[in-house]
Protein backbone atom coordinates (compact mmCIF):
# COMPACT_ATOMS: atom_id res chain seq x y z
CA UNK A 1 0.00 0.00 0.00
CA UNK A 2 1.07 3.61 -0.41
CA UNK A 3 1.09 4.07 3.35
CA UNK A 4 3.62 1.27 3.73
CA UNK A 5 5.84 2.75 1.04
CA UNK A 6 5.85 6.14 2.70
CA UNK A 7 6.78 4.62 6.05
CA UNK A 8 9.72 2.82 4.48
CA UNK A 9 10.76 6.03 2.78
CA UNK A 10 10.90 7.93 6.06
CA UNK A 11 12.71 5.15 7.93
CA UNK A 12 15.41 4.60 5.36
CA UNK A 13 15.86 8.28 4.58
CA UNK A 14 16.73 8.81 8.23
CA UNK A 15 18.99 5.80 8.61
CA UNK A 16 20.72 4.93 5.35
CA UNK A 17 24.20 6.51 5.07
CA UNK A 18 24.13 6.99 1.30
CA UNK A 19 20.92 9.02 1.14
CA UNK A 20 21.96 12.31 2.70
CA UNK A 21 23.98 13.80 -0.21
CA UNK A 22 21.52 12.64 -2.84
CA UNK A 23 18.07 12.84 -1.30
CA UNK A 24 17.40 16.41 -2.45
CA UNK A 25 18.19 15.60 -6.07
CA UNK A 26 14.86 13.85 -6.61
CA UNK A 27 12.20 15.86 -8.38
CA UNK A 28 9.35 13.58 -7.33
CA UNK A 29 8.50 11.32 -4.42
CA UNK A 30 8.05 8.46 -6.89
CA UNK A 31 11.78 8.42 -7.66
CA UNK A 32 12.71 8.38 -4.00
CA UNK A 33 10.30 5.62 -3.03
CA UNK A 34 11.39 3.29 -5.84
CA UNK A 35 15.08 3.79 -5.13
CA UNK A 36 14.66 3.26 -1.40
CA UNK A 37 12.74 0.02 -1.86
CA UNK A 38 15.48 -1.38 -4.08
CA UNK A 39 18.10 -0.47 -1.51
CA UNK A 40 16.04 -2.02 1.26
CA UNK A 41 16.06 -5.38 -0.48
CA UNK A 42 19.40 -5.16 -2.28
CA UNK A 43 21.95 -3.32 -0.20
CA UNK A 44 23.58 -6.54 1.08
CA UNK A 45 24.38 -7.66 -2.44
CA UNK A 46 26.93 -4.93 -3.11
CA UNK A 47 29.72 -3.61 -0.95
CA UNK A 48 29.10 0.00 -1.96
CA UNK A 49 25.62 1.20 -1.16
CA UNK A 50 26.33 4.56 -2.81
CA UNK A 51 27.10 3.04 -6.21
CA UNK A 52 23.99 0.91 -6.05
CA UNK A 53 21.89 3.87 -5.03
CA UNK A 54 23.02 5.89 -8.06
CA UNK A 55 22.18 2.91 -10.23
CA UNK A 56 18.68 2.86 -8.72
CA UNK A 57 18.17 6.53 -9.55
CA UNK A 58 18.87 5.80 -13.20
CA UNK A 59 16.46 2.88 -13.18
CA UNK A 60 13.71 4.93 -11.52
CA UNK A 61 14.12 7.86 -13.89
CA UNK A 62 13.93 5.66 -16.97
CA UNK A 63 10.83 3.94 -15.58
CA UNK A 64 9.07 7.27 -15.06
CA UNK A 65 10.14 8.60 -18.47
CA UNK A 66 9.11 5.47 -20.38
CA UNK A 67 5.75 5.55 -22.12
CA UNK A 68 3.31 2.98 -20.80
CA UNK A 69 -0.42 2.52 -21.32
CA UNK A 70 -1.99 3.65 -18.07
CA UNK A 71 -4.81 1.55 -16.58
CA UNK A 72 -8.23 2.91 -15.70
CA UNK A 73 -7.44 2.73 -11.97
CA UNK A 74 -4.11 4.43 -12.53
CA UNK A 75 -5.78 7.22 -14.47
CA UNK A 76 -8.43 7.65 -11.77
CA UNK A 77 -5.67 8.00 -9.15
CA UNK A 78 -3.91 10.70 -11.21
CA UNK A 79 -7.13 12.65 -11.85
CA UNK A 80 -8.23 12.40 -8.19
CA UNK A 81 -4.85 13.63 -6.94
CA UNK A 82 -4.96 16.52 -9.40
CA UNK A 83 -8.43 17.55 -8.20
CA UNK A 84 -7.27 17.48 -4.57
CA UNK A 85 -4.20 19.59 -5.38
CA UNK A 86 -6.12 22.03 -7.58
CA UNK A 87 -8.83 22.60 -4.96
CA UNK A 88 -6.21 23.27 -2.28
CA UNK A 89 -4.39 25.69 -4.59
CA UNK A 90 -7.60 27.60 -5.35
CA UNK A 91 -8.54 27.86 -1.67
CA UNK A 92 -5.07 29.20 -0.85
CA UNK A 93 -4.59 31.56 -3.79
CA UNK A 94 -8.08 33.07 -3.49
CA UNK A 95 -7.78 33.51 0.27
CA UNK A 96 -10.77 31.33 1.19
CA UNK A 97 -8.77 29.95 4.14
CA UNK A 98 -6.03 31.67 6.10
CA UNK A 99 -2.52 31.09 4.64
CA UNK A 100 -1.18 29.80 7.96
CA UNK A 101 -3.52 26.80 7.70
CA UNK A 102 -1.58 25.45 4.70
CA UNK A 103 1.69 23.56 4.47
CA UNK A 104 4.17 23.36 1.62
CA UNK A 105 4.63 20.08 -0.23
CA UNK A 106 6.56 19.01 -3.32
CA UNK A 107 4.39 17.64 -6.12
CA UNK A 108 4.60 17.64 -9.93
CA UNK A 109 8.02 19.26 -9.65
CA UNK A 110 6.43 22.25 -7.90
CA UNK A 111 5.92 23.49 -4.37
CA UNK A 112 2.18 23.25 -3.70
CA UNK A 113 0.07 24.24 -0.69
CA UNK A 114 -2.07 21.69 1.15
CA UNK A 115 -4.48 22.47 3.96
CA UNK A 116 -3.79 21.35 7.51
CA UNK A 117 -7.35 22.10 8.67
CA UNK A 118 -8.74 18.79 9.97
CA UNK A 119 -12.35 19.58 9.09
CA UNK A 120 -11.47 20.62 5.54
CA UNK A 121 -9.22 17.58 5.05
CA UNK A 122 -12.01 15.24 6.15
CA UNK A 123 -14.45 16.93 3.78
CA UNK A 124 -12.07 16.82 0.80
CA UNK A 125 -11.12 13.20 1.44
CA UNK A 126 -14.79 12.21 1.47
CA UNK A 127 -15.34 14.06 -1.81
CA UNK A 128 -12.29 12.48 -3.45
CA UNK A 129 -13.28 9.00 -2.29
CA UNK A 130 -16.69 9.31 -3.93
CA UNK A 131 -15.18 10.94 -7.02
CA UNK A 132 -12.90 7.95 -7.51
CA UNK A 133 -15.90 5.61 -7.44
CA UNK A 134 -17.75 7.70 -10.01
CA UNK A 135 -14.64 8.03 -12.19
CA UNK A 136 -14.17 4.27 -12.20
CA UNK A 137 -17.77 3.88 -13.36
CA UNK A 138 -17.39 6.60 -15.98
CA UNK A 139 -20.06 8.77 -14.37
CA UNK A 140 -18.22 12.08 -13.83
CA UNK A 141 -18.84 14.88 -16.32
CA UNK A 142 -17.28 17.80 -14.48
CA UNK A 143 -16.14 19.15 -11.12
CA UNK A 144 -16.85 22.78 -10.25
CA UNK A 145 -15.37 24.81 -7.40
CA UNK A 146 -17.82 27.63 -6.62
CA UNK A 147 -16.56 30.67 -4.71
CA UNK A 148 -19.34 32.77 -3.17
CA UNK A 149 -19.38 35.97 -1.13
CA UNK A 150 -20.57 35.38 2.43
CA UNK A 151 -22.06 38.86 2.83
CA UNK A 152 -23.56 39.30 -0.64
CA UNK A 153 -24.45 35.65 -1.25
CA UNK A 154 -23.36 36.11 -4.87
CA UNK A 155 -21.34 33.59 -6.88
CA UNK A 156 -18.07 35.32 -7.66
CA UNK A 157 -16.03 32.56 -9.33
CA UNK A 158 -16.61 29.12 -10.87
CA UNK A 159 -13.55 26.94 -11.44
CA UNK A 160 -14.68 24.24 -13.83
CA UNK A 161 -12.88 21.00 -14.68
CA UNK A 162 -14.55 19.03 -17.47
CA UNK A 163 -13.91 15.28 -17.56
CA UNK A 164 -14.05 13.23 -20.75
CA UNK A 165 -12.93 9.73 -21.61
CA UNK A 166 -10.28 9.88 -24.33
CA UNK A 167 -10.53 6.36 -25.71
CA UNK A 168 -12.17 3.21 -24.49
CA UNK A 169 -10.42 -0.13 -24.70
CA UNK A 170 -13.39 -1.40 -26.72
CA UNK A 171 -16.94 -0.39 -27.49
CA UNK A 172 -19.65 -0.05 -24.87
CA UNK A 173 -18.54 0.14 -21.24
CA UNK A 174 -15.65 -2.33 -21.45
CA UNK A 175 -13.14 0.32 -20.41
CA UNK A 176 -15.05 0.69 -17.17
CA UNK A 177 -14.97 -2.99 -16.28
CA UNK A 178 -18.35 -4.08 -17.70
CA UNK A 179 -17.48 -7.59 -18.86
CA UNK A 180 -21.02 -8.32 -20.07
CA UNK A 181 -20.99 -5.35 -22.42
CA UNK A 182 -17.55 -6.35 -23.66
CA UNK A 183 -18.63 -9.89 -24.50
CA UNK A 184 -21.76 -8.72 -26.29
CA UNK A 185 -19.89 -6.32 -28.56
CA UNK A 186 -17.15 -8.52 -29.94
CA UNK A 187 -17.81 -7.37 -33.50
CA UNK A 188 -16.84 -3.78 -32.81
CA UNK A 189 -13.20 -2.89 -33.47
CA UNK A 190 -11.14 -2.06 -30.40
CA UNK A 191 -8.98 1.02 -30.07
CA UNK A 192 -5.47 0.95 -28.74
CA UNK A 193 -4.50 3.82 -26.47
CA UNK A 194 -1.17 5.54 -27.03
CA UNK A 195 1.25 5.21 -24.14
CA UNK A 196 2.15 8.30 -22.14
CA UNK A 197 4.82 8.69 -19.50
CA UNK A 198 4.13 9.88 -15.96
CA UNK A 199 6.57 12.71 -16.58
CA UNK A 200 4.55 13.96 -19.56
CA UNK A 201 1.32 13.83 -17.56
CA UNK A 202 2.90 15.66 -14.62
CA UNK A 203 4.28 18.36 -16.94
CA UNK A 204 0.77 19.04 -18.24
CA UNK A 205 -0.65 19.12 -14.70
CA UNK A 206 2.18 21.41 -13.64
CA UNK A 207 1.11 23.96 -16.25
CA UNK A 208 -2.44 24.07 -14.83
CA UNK A 209 -1.24 24.45 -11.24
CA UNK A 210 1.02 27.30 -12.35
CA UNK A 211 -1.98 29.03 -13.92
CA UNK A 212 -3.98 28.66 -10.72
CA UNK A 213 -1.03 30.15 -8.82
CA UNK A 214 -0.90 33.06 -11.26
CA UNK A 215 -4.67 33.66 -11.02
CA UNK A 216 -4.13 36.60 -8.65
CA UNK A 217 -2.73 38.51 -11.65
CA UNK A 218 -5.81 38.20 -13.88
CA UNK A 219 -8.77 37.68 -11.54
CA UNK A 220 -10.52 40.54 -9.70
CA UNK A 221 -9.86 40.94 -6.00
CA UNK A 222 -12.34 39.27 -3.68
CA UNK A 223 -13.47 42.20 -1.55
CA UNK A 224 -15.48 40.21 0.97
CA UNK A 225 -15.08 37.02 3.02
CA UNK A 226 -15.86 34.03 0.83
CA UNK A 227 -16.92 30.39 1.13
CA UNK A 228 -16.78 27.59 -1.40
CA UNK A 229 -18.92 24.70 -2.64
CA UNK A 230 -17.96 21.67 -4.70
CA UNK A 231 -20.39 20.65 -7.44
CA UNK A 232 -20.01 17.31 -9.21
CA UNK A 233 -21.90 16.78 -12.46
CA UNK A 234 -22.63 13.09 -13.05
CA UNK A 235 -24.52 10.90 -15.46
CA UNK A 236 -28.17 10.26 -14.56
CA UNK A 237 -27.35 6.59 -13.95
CA UNK A 238 -24.78 7.38 -11.24
CA UNK A 239 -25.45 5.98 -7.77
CA UNK A 240 -25.56 8.96 -5.41
CA UNK A 241 -25.08 8.46 -1.62
CA UNK A 242 -27.81 9.78 0.65
CA UNK A 243 -25.52 12.41 2.17
CA UNK A 244 -25.24 14.12 -1.22
CA UNK A 245 -27.98 16.47 -2.40
CA UNK A 246 -29.01 18.21 -5.60
CA UNK A 247 -27.81 21.75 -6.15
CA UNK A 248 -28.44 24.55 -8.57
CA UNK A 249 -25.47 25.31 -10.87
CA UNK A 250 -24.77 28.66 -9.16
CA UNK A 251 -24.05 30.44 -12.44
CA UNK A 252 -22.63 33.96 -12.64
CA UNK A 253 -24.93 36.26 -14.60
CA UNK A 254 -22.49 38.99 -15.63
CA UNK A 255 -19.31 37.00 -16.16
CA UNK A 256 -16.10 36.56 -18.09
CA UNK A 257 -14.44 33.22 -18.84
CA UNK A 258 -10.72 32.43 -18.84
CA UNK A 259 -9.75 29.13 -20.41
CA UNK A 260 -6.90 27.28 -18.70
CA UNK A 261 -4.67 24.42 -19.84
CA UNK A 262 -5.79 20.81 -20.13
CA UNK A 263 -4.14 17.46 -19.48
CA UNK A 264 -4.73 13.89 -20.52
CA UNK A 265 -3.71 10.54 -19.09
CA UNK A 266 -4.63 8.80 -22.37
CA UNK A 267 -7.73 7.51 -20.52
CA UNK A 268 -9.20 10.74 -19.13
CA UNK A 269 -8.93 14.27 -20.45
CA UNK A 270 -9.40 17.24 -18.11
CA UNK A 271 -10.24 20.66 -19.57
CA UNK A 272 -10.13 23.52 -17.10
CA UNK A 273 -11.44 27.07 -17.03
CA UNK A 274 -12.43 29.76 -14.57
CA UNK A 275 -15.41 32.12 -14.84
CA UNK A 276 -15.48 35.26 -12.71
CA UNK A 277 -17.98 38.03 -12.03
CA UNK A 278 -17.49 41.25 -13.95
CA UNK A 279 -18.18 44.36 -11.91
CA UNK A 280 -21.21 46.40 -12.98
CA UNK A 281 -20.57 49.96 -14.13
CA UNK A 282 -22.00 51.46 -10.95
CA UNK A 283 -19.58 49.34 -8.92
CA UNK A 284 -16.49 50.65 -10.70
Amino acid sequence: SLFTLICRQETLAAGHPCLAPLQNQFISALHLREALIVIYYGEKRLSSGREYFIQCITMSSSAVDSKTVITLKGSVAVVSEFFFTAINSILYQRGIYQPETFKRESKYGLTVLTTTDDGLLTYLNQIMSQMETWLLDGDVQRLVVVVSGIDSGETLERWQFNVSVEEKESSGNAAFGDENSASQNNTAPSKTRVGKSIKEIHNEIQAIIRQITASVTFLPLLNEPCSFDLLVYTNKTAVVPKKWEDSDPQYIMNSQEVKLRSFTTSVHKIDSMVTHKVADEWEL
